[in-house]
């Protein structure tokens, strides 16, 4: 009897340790999957954040489809954060770029002329106003990545749902660019209009954006045809005259040919308007520093300014000198009187 205790207690011991030893094994496994990894692996799980009802619709111009679409508000942003800003920038920089993207679009509702945007519609879907694209549209870009990144952008929308940059109690004109060459520019720089919340301000962090230079090689025959000049005898390429408040060229003479940096940059297909040459044998290199107009906020700028832990706020007024950020409401009721 004694005998069958022990062996009934050995049989029970064994049986404990069978039920264990699977616990045992995937306890570390489950382990690994906390923290950052587990975080990263909820976040792709989650489901999209919730935008809400938009109180207007936007009539957008499809390009491609040669159709007008009316896009909620909010899911305009939507596609117009998707695509003018990378997905893995820092929420704080998507909330700013959200900003401007509703700033913007707000601005041209209450616009008696849309220029560029056909009969019906308000802004086309391309770089003419801002590049706007669909959820389907995104899914076929981002394939695998269309969860996490879809999600991320709709949150930074989300946070700032209906908010926009004003001046004057005014919407903005809510600029902005890639790269800075470690300043922004003067609105009057580079278009005609002098505003007075476009102002040159340094943006130090671009020199880290992978957009920051670039290099152009013409042929001395290619340079001076799409310039309209000829280089002078004794082989140099052109003299800067004047710079810009934003340390971009301004204008430059070639062998007593006056053009505009702008001019310059448009003919030659150049990065930004920062940008020097050289003669090398009969060919021309020009190197820019920057990428973009140069006006409003430098998007590379705002994305190092919210990882050193500035919010979207502190980035808009950085780069929009002396503006509010306000309530998107008052504006879309006159749009909606309109109507």
């Amino acid at each position: 009897m004694k005998q069958l205790k022990t062996f009934t207690l050995i049989f029970a011991a064994f049986f404990i340790v069978i039920l264990m030893v699977p616990s045992l094994l995937v306890a570390p496994f489950i382990q690994k999957t906390t923290g950052v990894l587990g975080e990263e692996l909820q976040k792709q799980g989650q489901e999209e954040a919730v935008l809400g009802d938009s109180p207007i619709s936007v009539p957008v111009y499809r390009a491609q489809e040669k159709v007008i679409q009316e896009i909620p508000l909010e899911e305009y942003v939507v596609g117009v954060v998707a695509s003018e800003m990378p997905a893995d920038f820092e929420l704080e920089a998507l909330k700013a770029q959200a900003l401007a993207a509703r700033t913007y679009i707000v601005k041209q509702l209450l616009n008696e002329k849309n220029i560029g945007a056909p009969k019906g519609s308000v802004v086309t879907d391309t770089e003419i106003h801002q590049v706007y694209k669909s959820k389907e549209e995104l899914k076929k870009i981002w394939g695998s990545d269309y969860k996490w990144k879809i999600n991320k952008i709709t949150e930074a929308v989300a946070d700032t749902k209906g908010q926009i940059l004003t001046y004057d109690n005014q919407p903005i004109d809510a600029s902005f660019f890639s790269t800075s060459n470690g300043y922004t520019e003067n609105s009057e720089a580079y278009w005609s209009d002098s505003l007075p919340y476009l102002k040159s301000v340094e943006s130090p962090w671009d020199v880290n954006s992978p957009k920051f230079y670039d290099r152009k090689v013409f042929t001395v025959k290619e340079f001076e045809q799409k310039l309209g000049v000829q280089i002078g005898e004794d082989g140099s390429v052109g003299k800067v005259i004047s710079r810009t408040p934003g340390k971009r060229v301004a204008i430059v003479e070639i062998n007593g040919k006056k053009l505009t940096g702008r001019e310059i940059r448009e003919k030659l297909d150049l990065k930004s308007t920062d940008f020097s040459w050289e003669l090398k044998g009969d060919k021309i290199i020009v190197t820019t520093k920057g990428y973009g107009h140069g006006i409003g906020m430098s998007q590379y700028g705002a994305n190092f300014m919210a990882e050193e832990g500035k919010n979207y706020k502190d980035i808009v007024t950085y780069y929009y000198k002396g503006i509010e950020v306000s309530t998107a409401d008052q504006f879309l009721t006159k749009y909606m009187a309109k109507q």
